[in-house]
């Protein structure tokens, strides 16, 4: 039976090839592309699942094996400078932080951006006792340390509008101080260019409990929101502590959430080695609404000798001045200047500070404060006040905001760092360079060692309120990519311009 089937099917496939030769050509490639196409129809699709299910298996066997960017500990500094000692660990658990970044979106950069006003809505009244005001009025309170009676307006002249609530708790301001510290050091050692001065100063403006507050009215400029905090330890030289209290007591003093760049200004200026900046940090406020981040500075008594309205010591400059002092190199290798140099009582050193601490963060409000060297946005403040008709003579332009302590008038110290991250490198403010013709040998060798990006981690990472303020990691790696750019056009122009690198001593 079998045979015989098999006989019936060759017989039939004879016949049906030899009618296929009778064919036309035309019906035989018909006939080949329909039986192709039956073909790709029902053995194709099938092959495709295959392929896909190995493809799944792959990938799950790769995402088992896969490493995390953070894992583990910071790395631990080799050592400390002069006058920095070992530091007690303030968390149990360790954290490494590799140099990997796998962004899949970029981050916002939040030191400039203005955050949105939105409406208030469904809010609870704040207790009788509390006062209210658009401003964000201080009601009365009385601290621990004796009675205290503050009803002023917080920062009249600026753009805060910030309402406090539940000031009043219990007889006194801030509450108790946290028992966790938010400057978080997870090895015996902190990094080598912060001082143990640095961190005592960083821990307390940003865990000391604090007793009171004080407005302090300055002329032509806002009023300053300061706190009196409670100090835990007891510096061992009295000189310095008494020189950063004020009224003989410590202080801090509260900017607004959009200027947190002096947080980031202040460790940039310890990575580099230039010590001219005033410690900062992050910090929240139970009585302040929303939970936003404030950035709060340390205070420094010795730059207010005279009266704290009076301001700061102020360098009064014209840029033509400026440039004068560049060319006769004041103060260098302690010579006194001739009485007609037109010398200011800074050292010719700090100008080169200055202006490469500057240059890297975009900072004008000092040495270009007219906005003469690049273009300026809409919302920029030379734009609003109309400075920049002062760029036809610009000889006489005035330096603002130059500042040096009243008993040390040689060096300089930079407040106010109003830094911008957003300014493109081909708009880049290179006036602030212009007469510079040496840079400090520390600070060049740390952008030349491509290490800035690890010293920086290293740096911030010590403040977690910050840290968390700009997204975590991802957030500061845009900044810190800002910088590195920014760091390589610094080196083209020291190149192309054969500006000296040499050491500069304190």
């Amino acid at each position: 039976m079998g045979n015989a089937r098999a006989h019936w099917l060759f017989f039939s496939f004879l016949k049906l090839a030899s009618n296929f030769r009778r064919c036309s050509l035309f019906k035989r490639s018909l006939f080949i592309t329909a039986v192709c196409a039956v073909y790709l129809f029902f053995v194709i699709p099938q092959v495709g699942t295959s392929l896909r299910h190995q493809r799944r298996t792959d990938e799950d066997e790769t995402r088992h094996t896969r490493g995390l960017d953070i894992s583990g500990a910071l790395p631990h500094a080799t050592g400390l400078q002069t006058g920095a000692s070992l530091v007690q660990p303030t968390r149990t658990n360790v954290v490494y932080i590799s140099l990997k970044s796998k962004r899949l979106k970029p981050a916002k950069i939040r030191c400039t951006i203005r955050p949105k006003r939105r409406k208030k809505r469904g809010r609870k009244t704040p207790d009788a006792s509390v006062t209210h005001s658009k401003l964000g009025t201080v009601g009365r309170y009385t601290g621990h340390t004796g009675n205290f009676t503050a009803e002023t307006s917080w920062n009249r002249t600026s753009h805060l509008n910030y309402e406090l609530r539940n000031i009043i708790n219990k007889g006194y301001a801030g509450g108790s101080a946290s028992q966790v510290s938010s400057i978080r050091i997870y090895s015996q050692t902190a990094p080598p260019w912060l001082s143990s001065q640095d961190l005592e100063t960083m821990r307390f403006l940003a865990d000391s409990k604090i007793l009171r507050f004080k407005e302090i009215y300055r002329e032509g400029a806002s009023s300053l929101l300061m706190f009196e905090g409670e100090v835990r330890t007891h510096p061992t030289n009295q000189k310095l502590l008494e020189r950063n209290n004020a009224y003989g007591r410590r202080c801090g003093i509260i900017h607004s959430p959009t200027d947190n760049t002096e947080v980031f200004a202040f460790h940039l200026d310890r990575v580099l080695g230039l010590n001219r900046t005033l410690p900062a940090v992050s910090r929240k406020f139970s009585f302040f609404h929303d939970g936003q981040f404030f950035t709060v500075v340390s205070w420094d008594a010795s730059l207010y000798p005279e009266d704290l309205a009076a301001g700061p010591v102020t360098v009064r400059l014209t840029w033509r001045e400026y440039q004068n002092s560049l060319v006769q190199r004041c103060w260098h290798k302690n010579t006194r200047p001739k009485p007609d140099s037109g010398c200011s009582t800074i050292h010719h050193y700090e100008w080169s500070k200055l202006a490469l601490f500057d240059f890297l963060l975009q900072i004008h409000n000092r040495l270009d404060q007219s906005c003469c060297g690049f273009r300026p946005r809409r919302e920029d403040v030379c734009v609003e006040v109309a400075q920049q008709a002062s760029c036809e003579d610009q000889e006489n332009v005035k330096l603002a905001n130059i500042f040096h302590r009243n008993q040390d008038s040689r060096h300089l110290v930079f407040t106010n760092n109003k830094g911008f991250f957003d300014r493109n490198e081909d708009n880049l403010d290179f006036r602030l360079l212009e007469g510079i013709r040496e840079f400090p040998e520390k600070a060049v060798t740390v952008l030349k060692s491509r290490k800035l990006r690890e010293k920086l981690l290293q740096s911030l990472f010590l403040d977690q309120m910050y840290w968390e303020s700009q997204g975590g990691r991802q957030g500061i790696d845009k900044l810190i990519d800002v910088i590195e750019r920014r760091a390589k056009v610094l080196l083209t122009y020291i190149m192309a311009h054969g500006i000296k690198v040499i050491t500069m001593n304190d």
